[in-house]
């Protein structure tokens, strides 16, 4: 599990467009913290300070505790709106989080002992079809990364979700097929299955004009 976070908050007295676009032109991002059963508490951050937490690159799946008023509640991020030209955050949303609930999180993979795959060894090439999964974890135990050996894969081998060894009361938030992670493939079956892909994008366009 990343380590916590702590984000540095005040209340935010009114709601509506006119008072966030104030909040941000003094450069403060508007938030709101919601779930647990409570209503929602509306919160704004300094702008810089959610800029350096998300660029940390796992602010999404780190525990963010929010200090506010002496009070501290522990929440997740759940989504983080930002501005289609100066991409500057312009409003975050946090779950409340309580007791032993579990949150759904995009958890990044890592592949391992890539020099005991044979197909790397022979040239082959690691097509990655899913860079994160949608796990299903304990709130007080969300992984920072999950590790996938490719140990002994070879050309044509494929790596299933069935396959991998989630950490203990953590599940995959997919259940209804086995679906892959990545395969293993020679360079010229994957410059043909690139090739194909925009092949297909360029008669999509094409078709999408006339």
């Amino acid at each position: 599990m990343s380590e916590a976070l702590t984000l540095p908050a005040e209340a935010r007295e009114r709601a509506g467009k006119g008072a966030s676009r104030a909040l941000r032109r003094d450069g403060r991002t508007p938030a709101v913290i919601y779930g647990g059963k409570e209503e929602p508490t509306m919160i704004h951050v300094e702008q810089k300070e959610l800029i350096k937490q998300l660029m940390t690159g796992h602010f999404m799946n780190s525990i963010v505790n929010i200090t506010i008023g002496g009070k501290t509640i522990r929440t997740l991020p759940k989504d983080v709106a930002f501005h289609p030209v100066t991409d500057r955050p312009t409003h975050a949303d946090f779950l409340r989080l309580t007791g032993d609930s579990k949150v759904e999180v995009q958890v990044p993979v890592v592949f391992i002992n890539e020099a005991a795959s044979s197909g790397l060894k022979k040239g082959g090439v690691l097509n990655i079809v899913r860079h994160e999964l949608d796990l299903i974890c304990p709130n007080d135990s969300i992984p920072s990364e999950i590790e996938i050996d490719v140990t002994g894969k070879d050309v044509g081998d494929a790596i299933h979700i069935s396959e991998v060894t989630l950490p203990r009361g953590v599940e995959s938030a997919i259940t209804d097929r086995d679906f892959t992670i990545a395969t293993l493939v020679a360079p010229s079956a994957l410059k043909k299955s690139e090739g194909a892909a925009a092949s297909e994008a360029t008669e999509e366009a094409a078709s999408e004009e006339d």
